[in-house]
């Protein structure tokens, strides 16, 4: 399957596709509504289903695990060794949110922060700190917070960007990408965070952004949920293409966001490909055409 994915309704400004040659497939489906992922790096992924309420293992066969129930909207997920960091209480209204940590080799989960307000997008920088993105409107918006692990610092405000959601590093390792509900993505300097440059926005790309990955060439791929798009930006130029639309979670009535929530670079054999989740509760595999470079930013991978 390649292109577009039939069945779901679409809507908002088209910023033209660049979808020739990718192939679009199922790992699993059926799921719940999955709201970010994180690749276990054996082929398999860690993934939270937002409703749900749960963190998942999905192996390389797609044989899914519930490792963690009863969670209040989880959100973005990263993988740190034998530690899984995941959030929870996403959400503009949501009662205060948590930063956990889920211990592969236990199976023990430890609560690391609370009274997060909409936590959202979960970076793992290359210095072993943690970045995540707040969406919460009760009290005042935090921006992006920063929090260090090895001795438990945590800044409520590391970067001043209200209702921020997605979250990626750059190719440059200096700095990272993040959007938010003014439609723009911006690149901020991780040793100067009150530097932010608007990266694209209206008319470029038009949506209801949500999580991101950068490639080391300098392309970010953006997840939507209007369109259920996945976007390709050149970070460089700002020109905006999507490569799939229609991830969108079926219904009589469209209620956003039910579109694509994130993307991951991972392996893929010996090749890198795109991973996908959206609320329709499918994991996608999207294979690039011949020739893309998908080595990602994170040196982690």
């Amino acid at each position: 399957m390649v292109g577009v994915i039939a069945g779901g309704p679409q809507a908002g400004a088209d910023p033209g596709t660049c979808s020739a040659g990718w192939e679009v497939g199922k790992v699993v489906s059926g799921i719940g509504n999955l709201e970010n992922l994180d690749s276990d790096g054996v082929g398999g992924f860690y993934v939270t289903g937002i409703l749900d309420g749960y963190l998942a293992h999905v192996d390389a066969r797609g044989q899914v695990e519930k490792l963690v129930t009863g969670l209040k909207n989880p959100a973005g997920v990263r993988v740190d060794g034998k530690y899984v960091y995941f959030l929870t209480g996403d959400g503009f209204m949501e009662d205060p949110g948590t930063l956990q940590r889920f211990d592969r080799e236990t199976r023990t989960v430890t609560t690391l922060l609370t009274g997060l307000n909409g936590p959202n997008g979960l970076l793992l920088l290359p210095d072993g700190d943690l970045l995540f993105t707040n969406i919460g409107v009760n009290g005042v918006p935090s921006g992006i917070s920063r929090y260090r692990p090895s001795t438990t610092e945590y800044t409520k405000t590391w970067a001043n960007v209200p209702l921020s959601n997605g979250i990626a590093l750059a190719p440059d390792g200096a700095s990272i990408y993040t959007d938010n509900l003014t439609l723009r993505i911006f690149q901020i300097p991780l040793d100067r965070p009150g530097e932010q440059k608007v990266v694209v926005g209206v008319p470029q790309l038009m949506g209801l952004l949500d999580d991101m990955e950068a490639t080391r060439t300098g392309k970010l791929f953006v997840a939507d949920h209007m369109q259920g798009a996945i976007y390709q930006v050149d970070t460089a130029t700002g020109a905006a293409c999507s490569i799939v639309t229609g991830l969108i979670k079926s219904g009589a009535e469209r209620n956003p966001p039910d579109g694509a929530t994130s993307v991951r670079i991972a392996r893929d054999g010996d090749t890198w490909t795109l991973f996908a989740t959206s609320m329709d509760g499918t994991l996608y595999r999207l294979r690039p055409p011949p020739g893309l470079d998908l080595t990602p930013a994170t040196p982690q991978r």
